[in-house]
């Protein structure tokens, strides 16, 4: 069951300079890998780019050519309502259930605004996470959805 909600997203990290984020774009773009969601977050004079794609292992390989360093993450996704205190029930359910949250970006398709999260805790299995969300009725985004 884990497996169809683990999401793959690819971390690049690189310099916090002008035209590196076009750099990074066009590698999405000439490698033909569409982006469903991503981030930046920045620290002094390097950035990290959080995305999520269509074909992480093919992003993956773009960017290695280009000698960025890289990693993979397992994140999840979920629903979230398009409504005041929308953000609000999904992050209080995951603290009920005791996952922290440690990071989280959105993202919004036509139909749904999606929360993607990293959940840090390492003493919580992935699965464990997965049933403790289904079970208090959020909606997860499977994997295979985020890639379309």
């Amino acid at each position: 069951m884990t497996s169809e909600y683990s999401i793959k997203q690819l971390s690049i990290f690189a310099p916090n300079t002008p035209g590196t984020l076009a750099e990074i774009a066009k590698i999405f773009l000439d490698s033909g890998v569409n982006i469903s969601a991503f981030c930046i977050a920045e620290a002094n004079n390097f950035g990290v780019v959080r995305a999520v794609v269509d074909k992480p292992d093919t992003a993956f390989q773009a960017f290695e050519k280009k000698n960025y360093l890289l990693k993979f993450t397992d994140v999840l996704a979920v629903r979230m309502d398009d409504v005041p205190g929308g953000l609000y029930e999904v992050a209080a359910t995951f603290g009920a259930a005791g996952l922290n949250i440690e990071y989280a970006y959105a993202s919004r398709s036509a139909a749904t605004p999606t929360l993607v999260v990293y959940v840090s805790n390492t003493d919580i299995p992935l699965e464990t996470a997965v049933e403790k969300i289904l079970a208090s009725g959020l909606v997860l985004v499977r994997a295979a959805e985020m890639r379309t």
